[in-house]
């Protein structure tokens, strides 16, 4: 096929595409049944067995490719003075039309499946209901206590911060027990050929404020391995949960909590209880500043320290870039059916009470 008649093709197929997305969101159960639970298991075990052996991340030097590519085109443009905007429009187009399937067939429709609360027989509240504060003090209650009591174990001095003692690979390896531990209770949550890796850009992520994310193109999930070691296993779990087909970040959050909190090793459980209290705390806030204040007494000092060395290392990486980053993958989770936006992670603490609820925090 000609250039320009495959280009104008590719081009039509992306409309095409955006009409068959939408369509397919209003039928969650059909995404569930045949996608999330058909294509997409084989679609992601096929990535994971042809990437996951290779040391490095193969999706970031894809990235970087695209970059090149991009960068390259742009030059060309403004330099070509003789340019054929039609053309160059539906070469553009083009491209974004194949890169689009690939985001969607390989992973992205998973947006569409239904919520996490009904394969885990959750019971759902109404959308925009008031918050219960005596159920947001419970859940903060009992996370504050597993982190007092975690980080006593794991220090004997409750002035002393918890270090966790492993290389970035040793908690990257030492992730999937976890996910172990946790499908012998859901049966949903086997994961196979790890393919979970360090960032080749964990600087540049770093400066726009992201701790890890998932490669739909490779099936590879990466984590910056500049980030506080105390942060690492519940980002290693976090992603990994992306990987398995839980693309809602709320939902991504609370399946890497309970990853993390059903492992054997204690870091891991302390770093998953840290992250739910931290976002427990900040709901807290929200709502009731005085009681925040009165919970900030009865945290201690060893955990209050590893909360500033979190808070103190992104404050490192604050610039006027990442503001921007963020309005951006605001906008793209809000396109993607998560209508909070970045304030999405933070309704892990929702599923977390529902959670509680029906199985009780262990």
């Amino acid at each position: 096929m000609h250039k320009e008649k495959r280009n104008k093709v590719l081009s039509i197929f992306l409309f095409i595409q955006i009409g068959l997305v939408y369509i397919l969101s209003y039928f969650p159960l059909f995404i569930e049944k045949f996608y999330s639970n058909g294509i997409y298991i084989y679609i992601s075990t096929f990535f994971r067995t042809i990437f996951g052996w290779v040391p490095f991340s193969i999706g970031d030097l894809i990235y970087l490719v695209l970059i090149l590519l991009t960068i390259r085109f742009l030059i060309s443009f403004f330099k070509d003075k003789n340019k054929n905007l039609k053309s160059i429009l539906f070469q553009a187009l083009a491209s974004f039309s194949i890169f689009y399937f690939c985001f969607y067939f390989f992973w992205a429709l998973n947006y569409s499946r239904p919520s996490i609360i009904n394969s885990l027989q959750l019971e759902s509240k109404e959308s925009n209901s008031p918050v219960n504060i005596e159920e947001l003090k419970n859940i903060t209650n009992k996370l504050l206590y597993r982190v007092t009591y975690l980080q006593k174990k794991l220090t004997i001095n409750d002035s002393l911060p918890v270090i966790v003692p492993y290389s970035t690979k040793e908690v990257i390896n030492l992730t999937v027990i976890g996910y172990q531990n946790l499908n012998k209770k859901f049966n949903q949550f086997q994961y196979k050929t790890p393919s979970l890796k360090k960032s080749l850009f964990s600087l540049p992520i770093t400066y726009i404020g992201f701790s890890g994310y998932f490669n739909p193109l490779t099936g590879e999930a990466q984590v910056d391995y500049l980030i506080p070691k105390i942060s690492l296993p519940m980002t290693c779990s976090h992603e990994v949960a992306h990987q398995l087909g839980i693309a809602s970040e709320s939902e991504a959050n609370f399946i890497g909590y309970l990853a993390a909190n059903f492992h054997k090793d204690k870091y891991f459980r302390y770093s998953a209880n840290l992250s739910a209290f931290r976002y427990a705390l900040f709901d807290i806030y929200r709502h009731d500043e005085k009681l925040y204040q009165e919970y900030l007494l009865k945290i201690p000092l060893g955990v209050i320290k590893n909360m500033k060395e979190s808070k103190e290392f992104w404050k490192k990486y604050e610039n006027p870039v990442e503001p921007i980053f963020k309005v951006f993958y605001d906008n793209y989770l809000k396109i993607n059916q998560q209508e909070d936006g970045l304030e999405s992670y933070n309704n892990m603490v929702e599923l977390l009470i529902a959670y509680d609820d029906k199985y009780l925090l262990r």
